[in-house]
């Protein structure tokens, strides 16, 4: 039997083709308010059911119970805020019970529409503390709530479906399609893996490690909004397709984009994933070191200890849990903390800043670290030149 989606029910609030050219039409006369990447992101997987139960931006109840217990007021675990922002001036034009268009500007056309139920005030120091364990503003997601308007509109929305962006083509899968290709394959337990980084030898070992004990992988890279300095979304693709054709097998795992923005909130986030995840229809969720973190703003570990705070029954989807991965020299191969007896020194680990370093040399990093077909990859985007190491 499918894993159930959180709450029972996979949502669909996407607007029937039919009906698309008149609710068009009428949103050309009503409010409109322009989206920013994330809430552009979040109406998409609202409306495809990845959000599930969500059927719109929150209202206050669940915007208070998220914030404060990491629960939607019903008592499911949900752990981030899914909120639509706006300034006094807007929210002064807009009252409870009115549609509002909602505009996304990167396509230059209306993605939706929302029935406004509720108008309430954020408590932007809470919601920080709570949710990033910081008000700290060099932190990226406290960064992003500062920016959000102060005002949230709670209500339900409907999505104008536009067609899968072309850069991601088949790749793009709405969580309706994921549960029937694991049905079709016949995968009775699946296990996802969330990044945002280009795919490593260390998470190639944590991937094959988890393939050994379920049916399949879908490898499912968040391809919104990040912070800056990290790696383009096309990018990174193209290293996980390198991954997926050459060093997995073909029948036992799949790749398909997140189109979810980036929040570094770290052990709230790594909950958050999980959830969504088993809205794709997966039944299990690889949890790595330092999980949806950013600089030293969490422990190497926060992200596993948080999931001792949920209800698993609640939650509906297993962790899988691991340490730290590298290539041991005297192992002569991948290992952990947990499976490698040895020294420090005979582990093979590179910074993030080592890393980006020697790509803008032109530079391969150690095999044992990366595969050489993604460095290639990797050093071409940083320095635009065609690498030919062996």
């Amino acid at each position: 039997m499918p894993i159930k989606p959180h709450g029972g029910t996979l949502v669909d609030l996407t607007v029937p083709e039919a009906e698309a050219p008149e609710l068009e039409k009428r949103a050309d006369g009503l409010v409109r308010i322009p989206l920013s990447p994330m809430e552009r992101s979040d109406l998409e997987l609202l409306a495809t059911g990845a959000y599930s139960p969500l059927r719109g931006f929150m209202g206050k109840a669940d915007y208070e119970t998220v914030v404060e217990t990491g629960h939607l007021a019903s008592g499911l675990p949900w752990t981030l805020p899914v909120v639509l922002g706006v300034d006094a001036d807007a929210a002064g034009r807009v009252s409870d019970g009115d549609e509002l268009a909602l505009f996304d500007e990167e396509a230059g056309a209306v993605a939706g529409v929302m029935t406004v139920r509720e108008r309430f005030r954020a408590d932007i120091e809470k919601e920080a503390e709570e949710v990033f364990r910081t008000a700290d503003d060099g932190h990226p997601g406290v960064q992003a709530v500062r920016a959000r308007g102060e005002i949230l509109l709670g209500g339900p929305v409907k999505w104008l479906r536009r067609s899968a962006p072309p850069e991601w083509g088949r790749r793009y899968l709405e969580p309706k399609e994921t549960r029937l290709l694991f049905q079709l394959r016949e995968w009775e337990t699946v296990v996802a893996f969330q990044t945002r980084n280009p795919i490593h030898r260390a998470h190639e070992y944590l991937m094959k490690c988890a393939l050994e004990c379920v049916d399949g992988l879908m490898i499912h890279p968040l391809v919104g909004a990040t912070k800056e300095g990290d790696i383009p979304a096309d990018v990174r693709m193209e290293c996980y397709e390198v991954i997926v054709d050459q060093y997995l097998p073909k029948e036992r795992a799949i790749l398909s984009v997140f189109p979810a923005a980036m929040r570094y909130a770290g052990p709230k986030e790594a909950i958050f994933h999980a959830i969504v995840r088993k809205n794709f229809g997966c039944t299990h969720f690889i949890v790595g070191r330092d999980h949806a973190g950013v600089e030293s703003y969490y422990g190497t570990y926060d992200a596993h200890h948080i999931f001792r705070e949920f209800d698993p029954a609640a939650m509906g989807i297993t962790p899988l849990f691991f340490d730290h991965s590298f290539y041991c020299r005297k192992c002569e191969g991948m290992a952990t903390t947990k499976t490698c007896p040895h020294d420090p020194e005979s582990r093979v680990f590179l910074s993030g800043t080592k890393v980006r370093e020697m790509l803008g040399k032109g530079e391969m990093p150690p095999p044992e670290f990366t595969r050489a077909d993604v460095a290639r990859i990797l050093i071409q985007a940083y320095t635009g030149d065609k690498v030919n190491v062996r």
